[in-house]
C-alpha cells in the first residue's frame, strides 16, 4: 500500500528532487521494518554477557586420546588484559579445566609449559569460585587451576599439556588478535 501511494506521488510529481527524497524514505522505512524483536533480544543478552563471550573468544580446548577415544581434555581461558603499558611485564594467568575419564585418572602425570617454560604457581579452584562463573566449558567433574607462568615478551603464547600416557596437545594463545598475527589474507 505504501510503495503504490508513493508511486502516485511520483507519478503527479515528476521533479528529481522528488524521486530521491521518495527513494530516501522508502530506503529508511524498509531499514527500520526490518529490525525484529528476536535480534533486539539477541543485542540485549549479548550485552548482558559481554564478559562472557570476550572470555569464550580467549578460550582454546586441546583433547588427549587412545585408541580414538578421548581420555583427557583440557580447556584453557587466558586472562591477559591490555594496557597501555609498552614495558608491561605483568605474569600470564590462565584458567585451566582439566576433565578425565574414570580410568585415565588412575596415576596419570601431566604438566603444563608456556613457551617451554614451567608454571610458577598453582592454585587450585572450587568448583563455585566467582572466577569461574563467566567461564565457558565449566561442570561439575572438572578439576580447575589458576595458573600463573613468567612474563611473555612475544605477542604469541603456546600453553603445551602433556601427559606420559596419553601425549601432548598445544593450546595457542595471542596478546592480541590472532588474525593480526596471520601472513595469509583472507
Amino acid at each position: 500500500m505504501f510503495i503504490e501511494y508513493m508511486l502516485n506521488f511520483l507519478l503527479k510529481y515528476k521533479g528529481e528532487h522528488m524521486f530521491k527524497l521518495t527513494v530516501a524514505v522508502t530506503g529508511i522505512v524498509l531499514l527500520l521494518g526490518c529490525t525484529s524483536k528476536e535480534e533486539r533480544s539477541l543485542m540485549d543478552s549479548y550485552t548482558k554477557n559481554i564478559n562472557y563471550h570476550k572470555q569464550l573468544q580467549k578460550t582454546e580446548k586441546t583433547q588427549l586420546y587412545e585408541n580414538n577415544v578421548t581420555k583427557v581434555m583440557m580447556t584453557a581461558t587466558y586472562l591477559y588484559t591490555p594496557t597501555e603499558d609498552k614495558n608491561d611485564t605483568r605474569d600470564e594467568t590462565f584458567i585451566v579445566g582439566i576433565h578425565l575419564e574414570n580410568e585415565a585418572s588412575e596415576e596419570l602425570n601431566y604438566g603444563l609449559l608456556l613457551n617451554g617454560t614451567k608454571a610458577k604457581e598453582v592454585e587450585e579452584l572450587s568448583t563455585d569460585d566467582a572466577r569461574l562463573k563467566e567461564l565457558s566449558f565449566i561442570s561439575e567433574w572438572g578439576e580447575y587451576y589458576l595458573v600463573t607462568f613468567p612474563h611473555v615478551k612475544s605477542k604469541k603464547v603456546t600453553l603445551v599439556f602433556e601427559s606420559d600416557r596419553y601425549g601432548k596437545g598445544k593450546l595457542y594463545f595471542a596478546k592480541v588478535a590472532k588474525y593480526i598475527l596471520t601472513k595469509q589474507a583472507f
